[in-house]
């Protein structure tokens, strides 16, 4: 009985013996593309990362690309082993059960792919950058970072909002920063009783002084009779990004203006109802009229 086992371990030996001296030049092949495979991918991936510094400022989507590039070749590899190896099952398999699970996986984190594809884009086409100043969905802010799935934004409040790339590359997105100019429109009103074209004298006047581009005009056009008052606008134009130039100007503007109105008896109004006993609008009523 002893003998019998005997013989049948050494007849298994002997088989397994001949099939790995029959497979020793495949194992060897095998390794060798393995170790091929290997220094292709730093190569290769030292190579794109120079690449893409030459093309992107976005680290993170160089590293991403790299990543991406060394998970295909050393995959390639591997099939190729198991390939030589006569594996073909277990690659069939393998390859079977990861299209399963990426289907999967796209199904579950179908938005998450979406602003991570969004995230590549802006890296691409750049609508903006670090930095920039822009308006998305009623956000107004400053550009702190930009990443594969979100971009943050610092408000002028002081507050960051993360928004999803996926928002900021298919709304509609002003980039201030782009424009070298902006045209500030400050809306006033003035008295009936007051001379148009001593209103539109001063005011110009006034605005003189206002850090604005000199090679456009400040412009002002009376468009609308109020309630109490007749409008007018005032447009000027400034340098162009600097939120604090623009604030700056709006407030140079209405202290210059309310300054010269003041100092030329011009009124600003309040809401106000008139009444109107045959006099002129705007003038003040005959004391004698009121006894």
């Amino acid at each position: 009985m002893f003998d019998k086992s005997t013989e049948v371990i050494g007849n298994k030996l002997n088989i397994w013996l001949e099939n790995s001296l029959a497979m020793l030049p495949n194992i060897v092949l095998a390794i060798a593309i393995l170790a091929l495979a290997i220094f292709i991918n730093k190569a290769t991936r030292a190579s794109i990362k120079k690449i893409l510094n030459r093309v992107l400022d976005n680290k993170t989507v160089i590293g991403l690309f790299s990543r991406l590039l060394s998970v295909l070749i050393l995959g390639l590899g591997l099939f190729s082993v198991l390939s030589v190896l006569s594996l073909d099952k277990a690659v069939t398999s393998i390859l079977a059960g990861a299209g399963v699970i990426g289907i999967a996986l796209g199904f579950a984190f179908q938005e998450i792919m979406s602003n991570f594809v969004a995230g590549v884009l802006i890296s691409f086409q750049k609508p903006y950058e670090v930095e920039d100043v822009v308006e998305i969905d009623g956000i107004t802010g400053r550009v702190m970072r930009i990443d594969l799935r979100v971009t943050l934004l610092r408000t002028f409040e002081g507050l960051e909002v993360l928004v999803p790339n996926k928002t900021m590359y298919t709304s509609t997105l002003i980039n201030y920063t782009l424009t070298a100019d902006r045209r500030i429109n400050i809306q006033v009103g003035v008295s009936y009783g007051d001379d148009l074209e001593k209103v539109e004298q001063v005011a110009l006047k006034a605005l003189e002084n206002v850090r604005c581009r000199t090679d456009r005009p400040i412009e002002l056009y009376f468009h609308a009779f109020g309630d109490s008052s007749i409008n007018f606008v005032v447009q000027v134009w400034i340098e162009y990004p600097g939120i604090n130039n623009y604030w700056k100007a709006h407030h140079d503007i209405i202290t210059n203006l309310k300054k010269a109105f003041n100092e030329n008896d011009i009124t600003i109004p309040f809401p106000i109802r008139t009444l109107d006993f045959g006099i002129k609008g705007g003038e003040k009523l005959n004391p004698s009229l009121l006894q």
